[in-house]
């Protein structure tokens, strides 16, 4: 059997190496667009920028392992077609034949056009080359545009590195899609007590390049003249290769629980997967965790194991002093209720959001400690203890326990 991994990211790189784990012995091709070896994408925003991680600690593994490992690696060279009836991979000057297909090619900045045509020299944090060329810029006014977790990361680690930041956000707080207008609150303050210069219900009106100079004009009718702009308003799922080959796609390339796509050799994992998660419904998370998770478990599934994928998702971050692990999705259905133990003030707290009384995500902030009791009540019931907020959460019985 030949197996094909399309996508040099996290995704396929856990893919090939649970394949390995496995036992699977056969042929295994890693055909990826960027010119690198797969890598971890967290550092990009978070320890590249502020210097606690080098560049060459990104690669999930060194170039010698795909030897040892009997990979095939192809980097730099990306696919330009896919031919579900031949089940053929093509670049332009290879092709490989496959049984199993492996689509995992995670996705792309979504850009602002307007800031494109202006002539302006705008940064998109997504690459390795991206978070290189920002990390020698990092100086002077840095705008964000775009108060989501990589604007976040971006404007700390340039306060850190003693930039002016402004972070130009249209909703009226940061990451409040995620977060709710309860927590949300608390990243608003974190970064304006470090000194970020945050406008909230503003957008970017205009974007002039004129000798050298960046104007962005916004909405509430300002004008600044940053030295470096970075925009951060969210990815697309890189699906085209797979709408192109015939694969049915909404939102991203969809599968069924066990990641399998419309065609019986196709699967997709990572960012550019829409899943059919037994308990969540449909989603498509573009997190470091389940792109892992979803690799590897595209990797037993290619093999004969037919269990569904049930992973709740994850995701953390770490902005100044503040850490700060999440579990869970509210999604589209949104929360009824959010328990908070703690003090928000201190940051130091734990968030559990419900909805028709079960709980669908929790969170820490800079307790550390908690995460795992928080991951015991995902997707549970939530009895009225759980609301007491006088009862600590280390000291809540089980989920599953009859008190």
């Amino acid at each position: 059997m030949n197996i094909v991994v399309v996508g040099g990211g996290l995704a396929g790189a856990n893919a090939v190496e649970e394949l390995r784990v496995q036992g699977y012995s056969g042929d295994i091709t890693l055909i990826g667009a960027e010119p690198h070896l797969p890598y971890e994408r967290p550092p990009l925003s978070k320890g590249l920028q502020l210097g606690t991680v080098e560049p060459d600690s990104v690669f999930v593994h060194d170039v010698q392992w795909y030897a040892d490992q009997q990979v095939d690696l192809v980097t730099g060279d990306p696919v330009s077609e896919i031919d579900l009836d031949r089940g053929h991979v093509a670049v332009a000057t290879r092709q490989w034949s496959y049984d199993r297909l492996l689509l995992a090619t995670g996705a792309s900045s979504r850009h602002l056009d307007r800031a494109d045509r202006s002539g302006a020299d705008v940064i998109y944090l997504r690459t390795l080359d991206d978070a290189l060329d920002l990390k020698a810029r990092l100086a002077g006014h840095v705008l964000i545009i775009g108060a989501g977790w990589i604007g976040l990361e971006v404007a700390a680690a340039a306060r850190q590195a003693n930039a002016a930041v402004t972070v130009v956000e249209a909703g009226a707080l940061p990451l409040a899609r995620v977060l709710g207008r309860e927590v949300a609150p608390v990243f608003a303050d974190l970064h304006r007590d470090h000194g970020v210069d945050l406008r909230l219900d503003t957008s970017v009106a205009s974007v002039e390049h004129v000798s050298g100079t960046t104007t962005v004009r916004l909405t509430d009718g300002h004008a600044l003249t940053p030295d470096v702009v970075v925009v951060g308003i969210g990815a697309e799922p890189n699906l085209e290769l797979g709408a192109k080959a015939g694969l049915v796609v909404d939102r991203g390339i969809l599968v069924d629980a066990r990641l399998r796509a419309s065609d019986p050799h196709v699967y997709a994992a990572g960012d550019v997967a829409t899943h059919a998660h037994p308990t969540l419904g449909r989603l498509r998370v573009e997190h470091w965790d389940t792109a892992i998770h979803q690799g590897r478990h595209a990797a037993r599934t290619m093999l004969g194991d037919d269990d569904p994928y049930t992973r709740q998702p994850y995701f953390f971050t770490d902005q100044y002093d503040l850490g700060m692990e999440y579990i869970g999705n509210v999604g589209r259905g949104g929360y009824d209720d959010v328990v908070i133990r703690g003090d928000m003030s201190e940051r130091v707290f734990t968030a559990l959001w419900i909805r028709r009384n079960r709980v669908v995500a929790g969170m820490h902030v800079n307790d550390w400690d908690a995460l795992e009791v928080l991951r015991s009540w995902v997707g549970k019931e939530a009895p009225s203890i759980l609301r007491d907020v006088d009862v600590a959460l280390a000291d809540l019985p089980g989920p599953d326990s009859d008190a």
